[in-house]
This record gives structure tokens, sequence and C-alpha cells, in this order.
């Protein structure tokens, strides 16, 4: 993909994620910015980044990002993982010139919202452990307690719904009640899907818990600061198809295709 002359900008925004999570930051992108180009990058080969070290994550990130930059020339990056974000997002910024957005837990609006003052964050064991949440924490959220459960199980229930393959709701219990069987656990009334996978099973995760739970998410907030750094620019008239790019096997991304198509994209490569 070449860059577009300056009349036909076809540059489009690339979205990256260790699997298929980052699909629930490209929707509400995509409802939002409908005529742009989208690439959707997975790192299938690196998946699960959960349960990974921080110095692999740091290291590998980075260097996948500068490659999909040279293939498809976007105009902006949203690294739609929460995990790739906490460790390496400064690291790309400083490799890459251009803009990049991360994603970081929503607990700043859980903690306007919470009547409790009682917060779970679910996330990847990747995710809860790293020193930025407690930042985030203190910053947004310090009348608050906050509680955190890790789960990689979660990841996978999330990657097999994309396939057509469904968990159980005794699965997405177990996942809960790491979080909610904590001391203090029984006063969560917001959940913070810390992981953008989590949003794809959000319906599942609600209909297992044993009481009425709120559960948000950063991807409406990633939509609208996209929107803000592209205000201005042009976008193609009739967008060309959105393309989902693997770096692992072309048989996993073959047997999520028609729920990559639902999302947009209907064109896959390899990297």
């Amino acid at each position: 993909m070449n860059p577009a002359s300056p009349t036909t900008d076809a540059r489009p925004i690339l979205f990256f994620d260790s699997g298929i999570g980052g699909l629930s930051v490209l929707r509400p992108a995509r409802e939002l910015l409908p005529n742009a180009p989208f690439v959707y990058a997975a790192d299938s080969a690196g998946f699960p980044y959960g349960t990974r070290s921080d110095a692999e994550i740091a290291a590998r990130v980075p260097a996948l990002l500068g490659r999909l930059t040279e293939r498809y020339h976007p105009r902006l990056i949203v690294i739609a993982c929460n995990t790739a974000s906490t460790i390496a997002l400064a690291a790309v910024r400083a490799a890459l010139d251009l803009p990049i957005v991360g994603t970081v837990p929503a607990i700043k609006p859980a903690a306007e919202i919470s009547k409790t003052r009682v917060i779970g964050v679910l996330g990847t064991r990747a995710t809860v452990r790293q020193a930025y949440v407690d930042d985030l924490t203190a910053k947004f959220a310090a009348d608050c307690t906050v509680l955190r459960h890790g789960s990689a199980e979660l990841v996978t229930l999330a990657e097999a719904k994309l396939r057509g393959e469904a968990g159980t709701p005794a699965q997405y219990r177990a996942v809960l009640d790491g979080l909610l069987g904590q001391p203090g656990g029984e006063r969560i009334d917001i959940v913070v899907n810390a992981c953008t996978h989590f949003p794809l099973v959000a319906e599942e995760l609600a209909q297992a818990a044993d009481r009425p739970l709120r559960f948000i998410d950063g991807g409406p907030g990633i939509a609208r600061r996209i929107a803000y750094l592209t205000q201005g620019q042009q976008w193609p008239q009739s967008p060309p198809p959105g393309i989902a790019v693997f770096t692992g096997p072309a048989d996993n991304a073959a047997r999520l295709a028609p729920a990559l198509g639902r999302f947009g994209l209907t064109e896959l490569q390899t990297l």
C-alpha cells in the first residue's frame, strides 16, 4: 500500500492488538468515522500478551509496529491493547513519527459513576500488575477501593466466541469469582474491562454475575480521540475494504473471517 496523493488521502488508521480484542475499539471508531480506511493488525504469533514478560512485550511491539508502518503507511496508530499500551506505549511513540493512541483502563469514568466507591478492574495479569494502574487509581479514584483480577482464560473465551465457539456460563462465573470473591468484592458496582478482548464478552459476563453490575471500557473514548486527532483531514469518498493482517498462521485468520467481516475487515493478509 503506497501513500495516497494529497487530493485523495487513503492513508489508513492502523489498529494493533495481540489478538482480536481490539475489534471492540475498532467498532466505535468505524461508527464515528465511516469513511476512514482501516487496517487491523493482530500479533497472533505472539498471542497472548498477558502471559508474556514485560521485557518481551517492550521489545516486540515497537518492532512489529515499525514493520506495519513501512507496509501500510498509516496516518495514525491505535495500540488497541491494554497490556501493550501500559508496557510499550512510550517506546512506540519514541520510535515512530506519527500520532499514537494508547489504551488504558477506564478507571477515571468508573470512579465518576460508582455509587459504592468500590471498583473492579478486570484485565490480563500483565495489565493489572502495572504501576500505571496504581497511578490511575491515585489520580482519579483516590476515594475508591479498586480491586483487580487478571484472567488469561477470559481472553481465550473472547477469541473463541469470535470463532463461533460459545463458552459456558460456569466459565464466566469462575472469572468473575476471582474479582467479586475478594474481600470487599461484594460492594463492587462497576467493573472496568481493562482488556480490549473483554467488551466482546461483556454480555456473557453480565449474565454470569450474581447481581446487576455495570461494565465499562475505553472504546468510545478512544474513538473520540481518533476523531479529534484527525479532524480536518481528508477521507476517501468510498473507503477501500478493511484489511486484517495476522503475524501467525493463516488458518486462524480463516476461522475468524466471518467475524472480521462483520467489523468491515474483508481482506485477510499475513505479515
